[in-house]
C-alpha cells in the first residue's frame, strides 16, 4: 500500500471513530444540561434516577435555585472532594426537596426530608458526607430510602 492511500486509510478510519464517539452522547434535560445515571439500591429494590452534576463551587452554589419542581426521576448530585460534615439550604429553591447525605462509598449517612422551600436554616448532615442527593421531596419515602443503603454512582467507590 502506498504512503498517501495509507493516510487516506488512517484519516477515514479517525473520521469513522470521531463520528461514532459524537453519536455517543451523554444524555441532557430539556434546558440541555448533561445528565449521568445513578440508583439508589434499598429493600424494596433498586431505583434509577437521571441526574446533573453540581461538582465546582459556582454549580454547587447555584444547586436548583430558580427551578421547577423535579420530576420522580430526576436529581442533582453535589460532588465534595473529601468527606466532612455539609450542611444545605433551601434558599430561593422554590420546591421542597429531599437531600440525601452519602459518604464515600455510596452509602447513605442522612435524610432531610420535605426540606422547606426558600429557607435559609441550615439542613445538617450529621455525619462526613462527601456526595449529596436532592430529589423530589417525598421520593425517598416512596423508594424506602434511609441511612445505610447503597447509592451508585461512578463518584462513589465501594
Amino acid at each position: 500500500m502506498g504512503f498517501s492511500r495509507r493516510i487516506l486509510l488512517v484519516g477515514l478510519l479517525s473520521a469513522a471513530s470521531l463520528t461514532a464517539a459524537c453519536a455517543q452522547k451523554a444524555p441532557v434535560d430539556e434546558a440541555g444540561r448533561a445528565l449521568e445515571p445513578l440508583s439508589i439500591v434499598t429493600a424494596s429494590g433498586e431505583h434509577r434516577f437521571m441526574v446533573e452534576i453540581a461538582d465546582d463551587d459556582a454549580e454547587r452554589e447555584r444547586g436548583l435555585m430558580y427551578r421547577p419542581p423535579l420530576e420522580a426521576d430526576r436529581g442533582m448530585l453535589f460532588q465534595f472532594p473529601a468527606a466532612r460534615e455539609q450542611s444545605f439550604w433551601m434558599k430561593n429553591t422554590p420546591s421542597s426537596l429531599d437531600i440525601i447525605y452519602i459518604d464515600p462509598t455510596g452509602r447513605i449517612v442522612s435524610i432531610a426530608s420535605h426540606t422547606t422551600p426558600y429557607s435559609e436554616a441550615p439542613v445538617p448532615s450529621n455525619g462526613a458526607a462527601n456526595g449529596v442527593l436532592e430529589i423530589r421531596a417525598g421520593r425517598a419515602q416512596e423508594i424506602g430510602a434511609k441511612p445505610g443503603d447503597m447509592v451508585r454512582h461512578s463518584f462513589f467507590r465501594p
